[in-house]
């Protein structure tokens, strides 16, 4: 599994979604404009991510989107797992029935032990994780003015 652009803009997208949590709806265009994102590519991301029950949708004049559940309850999991389709780095871990070897293959066991790292750690970080981290860099970056 390589972590694509989606995945990369997707995390993106829902945590400008979480730094609004609780403050209305959101605007593509504005996610677009604040993230330097195609607003095309963010309305084709986006679409996976609402019908995961993840972000939920408001039309209208004081439409946009904002996230179905608090932050905290999102994990970077359940966002690469909707927009990937899964977190396995090879087939044989999900379908051993892609392979005639994987009863017998030594590497599908390393490859096994190594997603279900990754699924781990990336089920350990929330939006409202990240969202803080996020936040932490951005108030030790130094400031320059001339």
């Amino acid at each position: 599994m390589k972590i694509t652009t989606r995945s990369r803009y997707g995390v993106r997208l829902m945590l400008e979604l979480a730094g609004n949590y609780g403050k209305g709806q959101v605007l593509l265009k504005d996610i677009a404009r604040n993230e330097d994102i195609s607003e095309k590519y963010l309305s084709l991301i986006i679409i996976p991510l609402r019908t995961a029950g993840l972000v939920q949708s408001v039309r209208g004049a004081h439409g946009g989107y904002s996230l179905a559940r608090p932050p905290e309850e999102i994990t970077l999991k359940d966002i690469v797992h909707v927009l990937e389709g899964g977190i396995s780095l090879v087939d044989c871990v999900d379908n051993s029935l892609s392979c005639s070897r994987a009863r017998t293959c030594a590497s599908r066991d390393v490859w096994s032990i190594v997603s279900g790292q990754i699924s781990r750690t990336l089920e350990s970080i929330s939006l409202g994780d990240l969202l803080a981290k996020t936040r932490e860099k951005a108030d030790s970056a130094p400031e320059y003015h001339i």
